[in-house]
């Protein structure tokens, strides 16, 4: 645990964690551990053990699936909407994929013993663990849809922490498209970037460049996600 932990870290800043009754969540409060995630941190890579689960506060992590070429393009993204490390619930501790860190901020991380210890009491996690999945799964499969038949113009929102060469590798796009596509949007005033940061300015210039699978999954994930139990956590990790 950091001992001097960011005030814009908590764990009701995932919602995942904060959806949790406060039995459940007491249960796991003190395995969670506070950890910083830099840009371009690997959590795992294909066919390594996972050992934890991560659950972002202020970071975004890129799930990425490898070839043997060792190309890679991204499957799916998750925030502080979600958890990183689905397979450790779902049956299998090793997966084909990779996870690296897209945007840099905190996550708390919870050991894998003690994640499967309270998903098996059968109780509220486990039933909005598997409708979180559930929200992935559409995010892979629109994302497979986007990635084949829209345009590159798709940059998220807020201030990020991100090079081109990384929003490349997510995209399995060269990185000369993503240089020409934010050069546009920058001209345009939505955008600005420099040192490999990216500032949204104008968030309405955006959502109208973008391509409908930003709604779709954003609709999946509210319908899946909406009637999770909400509780005032006004808690520590240590509480």
């Amino acid at each position: 645990m950091l001992t001097n932990p960011p005030l814009t870290s908590s764990p009701n800043h995932n919602q995942l964690l904060a959806a949790l009754p406060r039995a459940e969540f007491d249960r796991i409060a003190p395995h969670l551990e506070l950890v910083p995630m830099k840009l371009g941190d690997f959590l795992y890579e294909p066919g390594d053990q996972m050992t934890h689960a991560f659950f972002p506060t202020s970071c975004i992590v890129s799930l990425h699936y490898v070839i043997e070429s060792g190309a890679s393009a991204e499957i799916a993204g998750v925030g502080k909407e979600g958890v990183v490390g689905i397979s450790l619930f779902m049956g299998g501790d090793t997966t084909p994929s990779s996870a690296v860190v897209q945007t840099a901020g905190y996550a708390y991380r919870l050991e894998r013993r003690k994640l499967k210890e309270e998903f098996d009491r059968a109780g509220v996690m486990m039933k909005l663990f598997l409708r979180y999945t559930q929200a992935l799964m559409t995010q892979m499969t629109q994302t497979a849809v986007c990635n084949r038949h829209h345009s590159v113009d798709r940059v998220p929102s807020g201030k990020l922490v991100m090079t081109q060469e990384l929003v490349a590798t997510m995209l399995g796009v060269r990185r000369e498209g993503i240089t020409e596509a934010a050069g546009r949007l920058r001209e345009e005033g939505v955008i600005d970037y420099r040192r490999g940061h990216i500032s949204v300015l104008k968030r309405e210039g955006l959502d109208k460049g973008v391509c409908e699978c930003y709604a779709v999954v954003k609709k999946e994930f509210d319908r899946l996600m909406s009637d999770a139990p909400r509780v005032d956590l006004v808690r520590s990790a240590a509480a």
